[in-house]
């Protein structure tokens, strides 16, 4: 089934910056029906790169980023739950940011976009789930910068939360995961196409943005998974070309991956919205992570995965350890694979599973 593209518009949001953008533009989707009460909301919140389009078909004949877990009898049973995940602000399709027209110009914002934060990408999605009329969330879930987005919505919103299911990420950004999104940063920026942000109508900085997304990609895959898809096979070669062309099946497959990043995703997004999850630190203004964590009053579910070293387990752990420690309700998952951080996203049989029981149970209590 194909699935229609909604688009919501609010007059202004407030950023954490101080500054004030007006108006906002929110793409999203929903799959299943709202119930009569309006109890039954799913809001599933992507990861980086991700966007509305989480299930079914698009227009393009693509299925959604999650469609493995949302759908009727999946991890988010659309027959029982109606499922919203709306474009980040800052994103690049359909929600604005900085390749969005600014109204005060008529040309796009690029690098006048005001520089946002978590914070505020959950701001706005309060804005859109207040506008379909929910007073309460029955689950927030995201892996990866989804998850960051759970935990905001955790506790900036205790009360519109029934529960909470972040996966594979973290309550702040360490100095390794800070490291690597610079690199991606500087990349784009050292491209000469970059051309201080104002590439619109020109030929993009795909050759800075493709090596962002090389080097991003390595960190979502771990090196078992690594091993196994590519050891060190060659790619249409009997031997070393002894020189720079492709060699290795590796080479191939992040040239490939680089080069299709670059054709959906906009390079200034790139740079703002991996700003916004280096800023993001719960334990900002709380003095510590369970200070931050006390007030929350949803029952949370956190999932790991064995081999992500991008966002480790030790990392989930801590949000568990002080949820714990202010008696919150909370249930903790480290799931075997060896898929690395890309696991949430691909080896979903047992996730789904977990995922499933947690929310007949909240569902039971709330529905």
């Amino acid at each position: 089934m194909v699935v229609e593209p909604k688009q919501a518009r609010f007059e202004s949001l407030s950023l954490d910056s101080g500054a004030t953008l007006s108006p906002v533009d929110v793409a999203y989707e929903t799959y299943g029906e709202l119930n009569r009460n309006k109890t039954n909301a799913v809001l599933i919140l992507h990861a980086f790169s991700g966007d509305a389009h989480a299930a079914g078909i698009g227009h393009d004949g693509k299925p959604g980023w999650w469609d493995n877990m949302i759908g009727p009898g999946k991890a988010f049973d659309t027959d029982r739950y109606f499922v919203i995940c709306s474009n980040v602000l800052g994103g690049c399709r359909g929600t604005t940011g900085p390749s969005s027209i600014n109204p005060a110009t008529g040309c796009p914002y690029a690098m006048t976009f005001p520089v946002i934060t978590i914070g505020d990408i959950v701001r706005l999605q309060k804005m859109l789930i207040d506008s379909l009329g929910i007073e309460r969330l029955l689950c927030v879930c995201g892996g990866s910068m989804g998850g960051m987005q759970a935990l905001q919505w955790a506790v900036s919103y205790p009360d519109a939360v029934a529960s909470a299911i972040p996966i594979a990420t973290t309550a702040r950004h360490s100095a390794q995961q800070i490291a690597f999104n610079e690199v991606g940063r500087q990349a784009i920026m050292a491209d000469p196409d970059w051309n201080g942000g104002n590439y619109y109508g020109r030929k993009p900085p795909g050759r800075g943005l493709a090596v962002a997304r090389m080097v991003g990609h390595i960190t979502y895959m771990s090196d078992d998974s690594m091993r196994e898809k590519f050891g060190r096979r060659l790619r249409h070669r009997e031997q070393y070309g002894f020189d720079f062309e492709v060699d290795f099946e590796v080479e191939s497959y992040l040239r490939y991956r680089g080069s299709q990043f670059v054709d959906r995703f906009d390079a200034n997004s790139y740079l703002y919205i991996t700003k916004a999850m280096d800023y993001f630190d719960l334990v900002n203004g709380h003095g510590s992570l369970a200070a931050a964590l006390e007030k929350t009053k949803a029952r949370f579910l956190v999932i790991s995965f064995t081999s992500d070293w991008l966002y480790p387990s030790y990392q989930s752990l801590e949000i568990v350890n002080a949820l714990r420690s202010r008696n919150r309700d909370v249930a903790y998952c480290e799931l075997a694979s060896n898929y690395g951080h890309d696991a949430f996203l691909v080896d979903v049989a047992e996730q789904a599973e977990v995922i499933r029981g947690f929310l007949a149970r909240v569902a039971r209590e709330n529905v």
